[in-house]
């Protein structure tokens, strides 16, 4: 008899949380638990995932939801096709976010973090990221992720902080890590060192000035820049300059009076930019520091750390350097130094993406990452790098992913990838920042100690820099396994099979997840990267707070159900590609739910009493059931190659116009005839359809898929999330 569920349509409000519940409850998510119930062998084959982790700085987006929906399907497949699966959750502190975002909340009160020091700002901030990471986890469940809860972890929790301290005394011992001066990113709004990867290039519409600098002419948009450029430079080709030389002296006027400019020859500049002549400020730009070691130049710092003009400014030091521009380029004037002025000129500048401030290039002493550097690797699975060969941490990256052994998808940016490794410097990885994994590093006069635990005594002072947050990060494949201990998660789960973030990360996270796995392990971090698309809304704009066009997949699911929001997102669209969202397209999966649903309702209705072994079958029920098994084995090779856009697509075609449109109208009248032997061929071959097309489903739909399971006879496990997989 039909349950009386169906008899109204699909309400995914209504069922969602008690299956997520029943999941959990089994202990399903949990491999241990998988072999231990014996739905799994002991020596089924690993395959594991280990959760790109959301930042704890507020909700997620929808973008996450498309993370997450790719993932499970992946991890729902491998489950039922018997692997010991593994997906392990976890949450990113992401230090600089996560601060600027409780500062910001201060700002509102009145307060400064000085105000309140280390330590209070600290509890202030811990109980934002913990408030935040509840929400993330509720939003997480609410998606279907069949993550195994208990192995979560915290890029700032003790496990992970204690595998970071490792890792840095480790590679500090070995001279990989090292203090040094260097030109790096300077956020002067935040009063922190950044990373690349957190600065925005925003258009900007400005002036282009043109000076006269001794016989030359030269262009800048930036006049406060060039109190100390005592160097003009050209290329060694270029023969409208052939009567200059490397290392000639010039005598002119400049802002603050004559100067002897030396001649630079250099072929880094392009001769038909401009005039083909530059000076340069190598203190505040990344491009003319690198030619000023290149040439053994000097460098003289103009602008202080709080976007001020320093001493050298004369006259103008001490003021905002957007405030000052005008000023210098009226002294200039009245020196006859203006040729012409260019309006409307359009640059991009610089910006720190949390903060909102202008990066000002600085010249600072600062811990970093040598790549360059060669050492021994004791241990190496790595292709082309043997054990105990010698190595850098640039080709341990570059040599993880030209061997092969690791697999990016789509394959069009190994060539980004390589490109963004041949052009990589030294990582900067201190920050100005309390929240964070502070630097192991004790001072005690001249004296300085570098450890996994603090020195003995009171007198050390601790260096009050925190991490980058990609430090931490770059450890999470393994950190979360248990590394630096031999676990038996780390034997059985790394390398871990599959990392799935957006391309936009592939150089910051994915680049430093291979080569810090490379350098501590000997191995690559994962065998494949599937890079998903970024998730814009429907005119084509990146979700953002700011842009007030952010959507929570939650407002989503309890209109139209997960199902349907992650068919939506996962259907038509392959990795690398963009999408735009639209809640149309969420309608239409609802619509599908429903019509599985009704699928279900008629199979049910009409199979009462269906045999359970496979009876005499009908040709036609026959051609159909070979019909379902071509299906099966593409739709199988589809999952297995990660083209879940293709499977889903198939399998939505296959249930709504095979099945429900074709099939079941074809059956009608047998299955109320009174020829018995083709009334039970139908029927059996109807159920097979059905609990087969379920199968196929679960991985993408999972809720439905679960729900329906409760309801149907004769199914070989109590739930359709360990079911095997059909065979092909």
């Amino acid at each position: 008899m039909t349950p009386d569920k169906f008899l109204k349509p699909y309400n995914p409000v209504q069922t969602e949380k008690d299956t997520y519940t029943r999941w959990e409850e089994s202990g399903y998510f949990n491999p241990d638990v998988c072999v231990q119930k014996g739905v799994t062998s002991a020596d089924a084959p690993p395959f594991c995932i280990v959760l790109p982790p959301p930042n704890v700085t507020g909700t997620l987006h929808l973008g996450h939801a498309l993370e997450d929906s790719l993932q499970d399907a992946m991890i729902r497949f491998a489950r039922m096709r018997g692997k010991k699966t593994l997906w392990v959750p976890g949450t990113d502190h992401a230090a600089i976010a996560t601060q600027t975002r409780v500062e910001k909340i201060l700002e509102k009160e009145g307060v400064r973090r000085s105000d309140l020091g280390r330590e209070k700002f600290l509890k202030r901030v811990n109980a934002f990221a913990q408030n935040s990471h509840d929400t993330i986890v509720s939003q997480v469940r609410a998606t279907g992720a069949s993550l195994d809860w208990s192995r979560e972890a915290f890029t700032l929790d003790e496990k992970r902080s204690f595998a970071v301290r490792t890792t840095f005394k480790r590679m500090y011992d070995e001279g990989l890590i090292y203090q040094g001066k260097k030109i790096v990113n300077w956020d002067p709004k935040g009063q922190t060192v950044i990373s690349d990867d957190e600065i925005e290039y925003v258009e900007e519409k400005t002036k282009l000035y043109y000076f006269k600098y001794g016989p030359f002419e030269i262009s800048t948009a930036r006049p406060e820049t060039k109190f100390g450029d005592k160097y003009v430079v050209m290329h060694p080709a270029d023969t409208r300059y052939a009567g200059y030389t490397h290392g000639q002296k010039i005598e002119l006027e400049w802002i603050n009076g004559p100067i002897t400019a030396t001649v630079v020859k250099d072929e880094s500049i392009d001769m038909e930019f401009g005039t083909g002549v530059m000076t340069i400020t190598p203190w505040h730009s990344m491009v003319d520091f690198d030619m000023a070691v290149r040439h053994g130049l000097d460098y003289e710092q103009i602008i202080d750390s709080h976007g001020r003009l320093l001493p050298i400014a004369q006259e103008f030091a001490g003021m905002k350097i957007t405030d000052a521009r005008e000023k210098i380029v009226e002294k200039l004037q009245q020196k006859g130094l203006v040729t012409r002025v260019e309006e409307n000129y359009v640059h991009n500048i610089a910006t720190a993406q949390r903060s909102g401030g202008k990066i000002e290039p600085q010249i600072m002493k600062q811990w970093f990452v040598n790549v360059t550097k060669e050492f021994v690797l004791p241990h190496s699975t790595i292709p082309s790098i043997t054990s105990g060969a010698t190595t850098t941490l640039k080709e341990i990256m570059r040599k993880g992913v030209l061997g092969g052994a690791i697999h990016v998808l789509p394959d069009r940016f190994e060539k980004i990838y390589f490109h963004w490794i041949d052009n990589l410097r030294d990582w900067c990885i201190s920050r100005q920042i309390w929240y964070g994994h502070q630097i192991p590093v004790w001072y005690r006069g001249d004296e300085i100690y570098v450890g996994i635990e603090a020195p003995q005594g009171n007198d050390w002072i601790q260096d009050e820099d925190t991490l980058d947050t990609w430090f931490s990060s770059a450890l999470w494949p393994f950190s979360t396994l248990g590394w630096p201990q031999e676990t038996s998660d780390l034997q059985t789960f790394f390398p871990n099979t599959v990392m799935a973030p957006g391309y936009e990360i592939l150089f910051f996270w994915v680049a430093r997840m291979i080569l810090m796995s490379g350098y501590l392990l000997g191995s690559v971090p994962f065998k494949t990267v599937y890079l998903h698309g970024m998730l814009r809304d429907a005119q084509g704009r990146k979700f953002s707070k700011s842009a007030g066009n952010g959507v929570d997949p939650l407002d989503i699911i309890k209109s139209y159900g997960a199902d349907a929001l992650r068919m939506s997102l996962v259907v038509g669209i392959g990795p690398g590609n963009d999408s735009n969202f639209t809640e149309d397209k969420v309608r239409a999966y609802k619509k599908f739910s429903n019509k599985i649903w009704n699928v279900t309702r008629f199979v049910l209705d009409n199979t009462e009493g269906v045999p359970k072994e496979q009876p005499e079958l009908r040709a036609e029920d026959i051609a159909r059931l070979e019909e379902l098994s071509a299906l099966t084995k593409e739709v199988t090779e589809e999952y297995e190659q990660y083209q879940l856009y293709l499977a889903g697509e198939k399998l939505y075609h296959y249930v709504w116009h095979t099945l429900a449109d074709v099939i079941l109208e074809e059956r009608k009248d047998i299955l109320v005839g009174i020829d018995e032997k083709a009334k039970r061929s139908a029927q059996w071959t109807l159920m097979h359809i059905l609990t087969t097309s379920l199968k196929l489903l679960h991985p993408l739909m999972p809720f439905v898929t679960e729900e329906i399971w409760s309801s149907l006879p004769h199914t070989e496990t109590d739930m359709i999330m360990v079911a095997p997989w059909p065979r092909t």
